[in-house]
């Protein structure tokens, strides 16, 4: 498929691109629209959302002095988003364009000659073909998370983790491919096979291309209902991972009734997800692991109980893990992981059923994907199956793990929640323990009050020079040598492992806030989430940078409003031109600043258990009421 449909002279931008283009915000574009009576008149879109000739917006923003360097995926991506319509089949084209032909030269290569494969060709040219197509597949499906169900990359990679190594691997509701790349991804060998299938087609293309970009395997997707209209009726593989669709009510209970599949009892109606999960099993070869994202409810609903005892009684069903509500959408459901091994006929079923809670253990402060600790998650998880694995059984660990007899479990409800089989977390509630609490939290508000008191602004100190900074941004910093910018790789190579006086940086807007690691936080690699920038501290005041980065007005122009999610563009981030000792005085408030919020953090965590260790106390008789 060709992108002559794009020439140079019709190519369009929004306002969100302008803005990008000049590393502003929407608003300042919007300002320059009514002040400059020679700014572009609109060529398309609609009254409220009107969009620009691109090139007559380039040629007015150069002639400003306000065209800010655009890196060349961002402008590969400029021109898929100008044309909303056509963002999968502009899509398409790149990945055919780049798994045909490579990152040829426009013209000489195969490639057509257009704006579109120009800039394609440069944006490759940065990197490699895969990992431009993977950003540019990145922005269309950011944009349309609205209507998609994506598993976010930590999920996945853990969830591919949990099945092992393997030689095959099936996800079937594959979507964009994140599951299957995940598995790729993954530190032991990759798999040499990979099948997908999706009711999407266009998804199911996109991840069939973002797949066979990395090469090396083979890769078929297809597009279809899995449950009614099986691609791979015959195949069996050594892993499944898949994050079916949730509460589906027209899955086909009518159709599928003597559907050889149902080898554990014919799902429910409302079971649909006991469907995926029977379906996964009958693409196993004996030995081999499913990994399914599910609802918490298809744990407990009375209507899959029997599905759930014969998986128990089999030994097919082996874990179930609470994750924290923000692991995967909907991101306000605390989601389970279930862990399966198809059974070989040969083989005793296992006794037991490993139970893991994170919904409560890891769960942020707040709530939502913002602050999990994915380290600590992934940790405790792992941690658990591999020895759960190795030997059988599993030292309980309260309100955390614990190895179930499988005979316990088969009673009326057959209710799998793992919170509900484990003793709560070993904290006294009696007297003594909640007066340690308590004194530790009188302690922790003096100290708030403290530091309070030593970051109060002092009103006779004059007024501080901001208004007259001239300022550099990080992307030029990072040219002059001063500052080192590390970021996850598209194919999942995480960053170097952190040390004292790095500062992280939220690629989202997502209520996470810019900081510098410390000593008891060095030593591993950022979360995705995250930018590490690395000062050279003969220039640059790491508490200073942090500080500066995190104001709001620096986020808001260097942030991207062209999808769901709100993007910080850390290159586009600024901070003033300032002296070394200068820098050194403002750090120094901004790491009181930091303290300060850490103890008022702490006070609330303290406060918090305070309140629920004297419920817990009074209800369960170790303290006595109170006068």
């Amino acid at each position: 498929m060709g992108v002559t449909q794009v020439p140079d002279h019709t190519t369009e931008v929004t306002a969100a691109g302008i803005a990008r283009l000049a590393g502003v915000g929407r608003a300042a574009v919007s300002n320059w629209r009514r002040r400059y009576e020679h700014f572009p008149r609109p060529v398309g879109g609609t009254e409220t959302s009107p969009t620009f000739s691109l090139a007559e917006i380039e040629r007015w923003l150069r002639d400003q002095g306000k065209l800010a360097e655009v890196p060349p995926r961002e402008r590969l991506w400029q021109l898929i988003e100008s044309d909303p319509a056509g963002q999968s089949a502009a899509l398409t084209a790149l990945g055919e364009q780049y798994l045909g032909h490579g990152a040829g030269t426009p013209g000489g290569g195969g490639l057509p000659d257009t704006p579109l494969a120009r800039a394609a060709a440069l944006a490759a040219a940065g990197s490699d073909p895969a990992e431009a197509y993977e950003f540019a597949l990145g922005r269309y499906t950011d944009g349309a998370a609205a209507r998609l169900t994506l598993t976010p990359p930590e999920t996945a990679d853990l969830m591919a983790a949990l099945a092992g190594p393997a030689h095959s691997v099936l996800d079937p509701a594959c979507g964009a491919g994140g599951l299957l790349a995940a598995a790729r991804r993954g530190p032991a060998a990759p798999p040499t096979e990979l099948y997908g299938q999706d009711a999407d087609p266009v998804l199911a293309r996109l991840g069939a291309l973002r797949l066979a970009l990395r090469g090396s395997a083979t890769v078929q997707v297809r597009d279809g209902d899995t449950l009614l209209a099986d691609a791979f009726p015959h195949l069996t593989v050594d892993a499944v991972l898949c994050h079916p669709p949730f509460n589906e009510r027209h899955w086909g209970h009518s159709e599928l009734t003597y559907d050889a599949r149902w080898e554990y009892g014919l799902p429910a109606r409302a079971e649909s997800e006991l469907a995926w999960v029977q379906h996964a099993l009958a693409r196993l070869r004996p030995g081999g692991t499913a990994v399914l994202l599910m609802p918490p409810a298809a744990a407990s609903r009375r209507t899959g109980r029997r599905v759930r005892a014969a998986l128990l009684r089999r030994g097919a069903l082996r874990a179930v893990i609470a994750l924290p509500a923000g692991a995967a959408p909907p991101h306000s459901l605390p989601l389970h992981l279930w862990v399966l091994r198809k059974p070989d006929g040969t083989t005793a079923p296992d006794p037991r059923l490993l139970v893991v809670d994170t919904a409560t253990t890891h769960r942020p402060a707040g709530g939502g994907r913002a602050g999990l600790d994915w380290p600590g998650l992934r940790r405790t998880i792992l941690d658990a199956w591999q020895e759960f694995r190795r030997e059988g059984d599993i030292g309980p660990v309260p309100g955390t793990r614990r190895a179930l007899p499988v005979i316990d479990l088969l009673d009326d409800e057959v209710d799998l929640a793992p919170a509900r089989h484990l003793p709560p977390p070993t904290e006294a509630t009696g007297t003594a323990a909640l007066a340690a609490v308590q004194e530790e939290l009188r302690g922790t508000l003096r100290r708030t009050a403290s530091l309070a008191a030593a970051v109060h602004p002092d009103e006779g100190s004059g007024t501080a020079p901001g208004a007259h900074w001239s300022t550099v941004t990080i992307g030029e910093l990072i040219r002059a040598g001063a500052l080192e910018l590390h970021t996850h790789s598209a194919a999942g190579e995480p960053p170097p492992a952190t040390r004292a006086g790095d500062v992280l940086v939220p690629l989202l807007l997502d209520g996470s806030a810019t900081h510098v690691v410390t000593d008891a936080g060095a030593g591993e690699p950022p979360d995705r989430r995250l930018s590490l920038l690395r000062p050279d501290t003969a220039a640059l005041d790491p508490w200073f940078l942090a500080g500066f980065l995190r104001g709001t007005a620096n986020t808001r122009q260097a942030s991207s409003y062209a999808s769901s999610a709100t993007r910080v563009d850390v290159r586009r981030l600024k901070v003033p031109r300032l002296p070394l000792e200068t820098q050194r005085r403002y750090g120094r408030g901004f790491r009181d600043l930091a303290a300060f919020e850490d103890a008022l953090q702490h006070a609330a965590d303290l406060g918090r258990q305070l309140v629920q260790g004297t419920v817990d106390g009074l209800t369960e008789g170790t303290l006595p009421p109170g006068d």
